[in-house]
């Protein structure tokens, strides 16, 4: 999925895995303590914390061997118990947090969230929060043969794309692409309007493009739109922004997104149905601005 930054990184990672109960679908590290920015953190690498997510096939048995081993990782919800915890990890984006870990002389936290629960989000960007965070490099340290959420993986990414020709004007450079799609899960972030870096996205896609390109260059090779020169590192897009073209690619999009520009589009009480307003959108001019608000 992603190529590793640091040397040695990959041994680091997993050393820290080896801590936790080993039944997990898929883990992965993610942020600035895997991946340089550019910007204020520049060079801190070594000292940022290090980001995990875990997703498990259940839950309430993960946490319960969890306690047992890291008790000390939890808050005080750990005197109600792994269901009590599980019922909590439901809510919101449905992941759950420890942080500020010790561990291997390291500060991490980790996420826990259901391989169902992740599959959902992959394929319908119920949240987008874990989903959006694939959308990005990360450093896969394990995966398990679940055809379910690797067919998710790739699906999440496929969206990704086509939002992004949505969002971007009929010509661009590769950087504009990734641009795009790094900023999509912080379109509706509150953190990037309140107080957080706005040059975030620029911050991580600059030092970081080959790992973008590592992540989606099959799929742009397989689209039809873009003559992708992988050997000079290189896109050439042109994309189709009659209302026929958009209107292929809106269907397309996950459908929670779908759902939020038709909530956008149709007044409250008229209740078209989703492929009706959609075809208004594609003929929209301000098309892609559409869906950036959705």
């Amino acid at each position: 999925m992603a190529l590793p930054v640091l040397s040695s990184s990959g041994v680091k990672f997993r050393r820290v895995l080896a801590h936790f109960p080993q039944e997990l679908s898929l883990a992965f590290a993610y942020g600035s303590g895997v991946f340089r920015q550019a910007g204020a953190s520049a060079g801190h690498g070594e000292n940022n914390m290090l980001d995990f997510v875990f997703a498990v096939d259940d839950s309430v048995t993960w946490h319960m061997m969890n306690l047992l081993k890291n008790r000390s990782h939890y808050s005080f919800l750990k005197v109600f118990g792994p269901k009590k915890i599980s019922s909590i990890q439901s809510y919101g984006a449905g992941i759950y947090y420890n942080t500020l870990v010790p561990c291997n002389g390291r500060m991490i936290k980790y996420g826990v969230i259901s391989t169902d629960t992740l599959i959902d989000d992959l394929l319908h960007w119920k949240t987008l929060y874990v989903a959006g965070r694939l959308q990005k490099p990360v450093k896969i340290l394990t995966q398990n043969e679940n055809s379910k959420l690797q067919a998710a993986l790739v699906s999440n990414l496929k969206s990704a794309v086509t939002a992004a020709f949505l969002m971007l004007p009929e010509s661009f450079s590769e950087e504009d692409l990734y641009m795009q799609i790094a900023g999509l899960s912080y379109s509706g972030d509150f953190r990037m309007v309140i107080g957080e870096d706005r040059s975030k996205v620029q911050n991580i896609v600059k030092p970081n493009v080959p790992h973008f390109q590592k992540l989606y260059s099959n799929i742009l090779q397989d689209c039809p739109q873009v003559v992708y020169k992988h050997h000079l590192g290189r896109l050439e897009a042109s994309i189709d922004k009659s209302p026929e073209g958009q209107f292929t690619q809106l269907m397309a999009l996950p459908r929670t997104l779908q759902q939020k520009i038709t909530s956008l589009v149709d007044p409250p009480g008229k209740n078209r149905d989703v492929e009706e307003v959609l075809l208004q959108v594609a003929h929209d001019p301000d098309c892609g601005f559409v869906v950036h608000q959705g």
